[in-house]
Formats: C-alpha cells, sequence, structure tokens
C-alpha cells in the first residue's frame, strides 16, 4: 500500500520560512509529478506548484519568488521551501503524487495534510 507522509508545518511568524517534506513509501514502481495543494479554512484546495520527474516545475501566481518546490527520487520525497510566509499563506498543506505501484495502474496519492499557520 502507497503512502504519502507530510512533515515539516507549524507557526510561523510574517517573513519567516517553513521547508515542508512529503515522503512516499510503499510497492512504488515509478512516481511521475508531485505536488503541493493547499486549503485555508472556507476556501477550495487549491494548486501551490507542481514537479514533474524531470523537475520542470509549476507555481501558483500567489507563491511565485517566494516558494520552491524540489524533489529527491532516490527518496521519493518532494519539498516545499517557502520564504516571506505571509499571513495569506495559512492554511493545510497537501502534497500529491501520481504513483504506479508494481503490477499496478498508475493514481494520484494524497497525504493527509499539515498545518501551517502564518501569525505574529
Amino acid at each position: 500500500q502507497v503512502q504519502l507522509v507530510e512533515s515539516g508545518g507549524g507557526l510561523v511568524q510574517p517573513g519567516g520560512s517553513l521547508t515542508l517534506s512529503c515522503a512516499a513509501s510503499g510497492s512504488i514502481f515509478k512516481i511521475n509529478a508531485m505536488g503541493w495543494y493547499r486549503q485555508a479554512p472556507g476556501k477550495q484546495r487549491e494548486l501551490v506548484a507542481t514537479i514533474t520527474s524531470g523537475f520542470s516545475t509549476n507555481y501558483a501566481d500567489s507563491v511565485k519568488g517566494r516558494f520552491t518546490i524540489s524533489r529527491d527520487n532516490a527518496k521519493n520525497t518532494v519539498y516545499l521551501q517557502m520564504n516571506s510566509l505571509k499571513p495569506e499563506d495559512t492554511a493545510v498543506y497537501y502534497c500529491n503524487a501520481y504513483i504506479f505501484e508494481i503490477r499496478n495502474l498508475g493514481r494520484t496519492y494524497w497525504g493527509q495534510g499539515t498545518q501551517v499557520t502564518v501569525s505574529s
């Protein structure tokens, strides 16, 4: 069974930084795109950033220049470095990955979410 486990959330002051990690484990054959999404209270889940297996990246306009997504294919892990954090970045952050299991078709998996709160 494939699992995505996030870590690194917490409380940070405006202007501060946090790094989120998300590790995939289980009977993994291959991981295609990985990404981060977030959901603030009362709002829909939105894309933050994605990264392909070839390391091409895509960012939401609201985080461009402040957030950096990266991945370590050897560790099946995706990271989100968040700098210059703003109160409006407060949300539950979810990682996402399209994973091919051994002897199985590929599908999208989600992590359980990690809370990021930006407040003074």
